[in-house]
């Protein structure tokens, strides 16, 4: 009985430090109190770049002390309840996970640097990774939601484009480094120099610190600033795509499917088959294809780690005719 106890508060801080649900007062008050957390935690990184802010070093320094010392409990305590995160999988499996998510890796550079590594120059930097945590503000609402699903489905088509843009820059720097080097050695001392004008130009950021004076190089730069526009304009047309078919599916969602494959919507409880599991577990092992999931109102399209809570509203299709999932074991 006393174990079945520690189950039961563990489930209860588990659902407390995830996204709270409006209903669940402690959840929300503890979603709340880790924005002001990390609100304050930024100020006082920002705070501390200012000479004016010296005399109030020590406060600042308090500060930052509780700050982490909360982000440390929370990393702890989420470790400890990895196992309700990824119900699939065995509890060495789960911790691990949450360690090498974007969540568990930015929460561990944030306080492996206070309390180990400060006195290195290299190390001080992961202070700024802290700005993540305000991802985490809307983490869970609709439209951050299609952002981070439009970059994942098109992530191969945006790789290859930035590809296209570094060969094109390399391929300018050393035209630039051959054809300028001989007239201005001191601008384009070597073809990092040329990478930088390349990236300044192609990205049409235009600084004008480092610039060709020769005709060959003035003409060669024209090209390759029309170049840089059509190469850059690549991934944005990908991109603006990608969101044009995520809303064009979140319309449709609310419109009979007429498709051959049915189309089921169900609220998803405890006791749910779905319940705690990603949707590419979902996905794989019912064959199904996940369409989108409600969420407090929200409508939001999913990626592969989403997991479905209890109280979501689950769309998926099925893929094959006549068998329909209803849910529970």
């Amino acid at each position: 009985m006393k174990s079945l106890t520690t189950e039961q508060k563990k489930k209860r801080i588990f659902d407390i430090i995830q996204i709270g649900r409006r209903e669940d007062f402690a959840s929300r008050a503890f979603d709340l109190f880790i924005v002001l957390a990390i609100l304050v935690n930024i100020i006082v990184l920002f705070a501390e770049t200012f000479d004016e802010m010296a005399k109030y070093s020590g406060i600042l320094h308090i500060l930052e002390f509780v700050t982490m010392v909360i982000f440390v409990i929370e990393y702890l305590l989420r470790i400890w309840t990895a196992p309700y995160l990824y119900p699939d999988k065995s509890r060495g499996k789960a911790v691990l996970r949450f360690l090498i998510s974007s969540d568990g890796i930015v929460e561990l550079c944030t306080i492996l640097q206070f309390f180990f590594l400060s006195g290195f120059v290299a190390f001080r930097m992961l202070r700024v990774v802290r700005i993540f945590h305000l991802f985490r503000i809307n983490a869970y609402y609709d439209s951050f939601h299609v952002i981070t699903s439009v970059l994942s489905e098109k992530k191969n088509q945006i790789i290859s484009s930035v590809f296209i843009i570094a060969v094109l820059m390399m391929f300018s720097s050393l035209c630039m480094y051959s054809t300028e080097h001989e007239v201005q050695p001191q601008v384009f001392r070597n073809a990092f120099s040329g990478i930088w004008w390349s990236t300044a130009t192609i990205l049409t950021v235009g600084y004008g610190d480092i610039y060709p004076v020769t005709t060959l190089g003035r003409v060669m730069a024209i090209v390759i600033s029309f170049l840089g526009v059509g190469a850059v304009a690549i991934p944005t047309g990908i991109i603006s795509a990608g969101f044009v078919e995520q809303y064009t599916r979140l319309q449709n969602q609310n419109k009979p499917s007429k498709g051959i494959r049915g189309t089921v919507s169900i609220t998803i409880d405890e006791d749910s088959m779905f319940a705690g599991k990603s949707v590419d577990t979902i996905e794989t092992q019912y064959q199904v294809d996940v369409v989108a999931f409600v969420r407090e109102g929200a409508v939001i399209v999913p990626v592969d780690s989403s997991n479905i809570m209890a109280g979501d509203v689950l769309i998926y299709q099925t893929q094959s005719h006549g068998h329909i999932i209803k849910g529970r074991e």
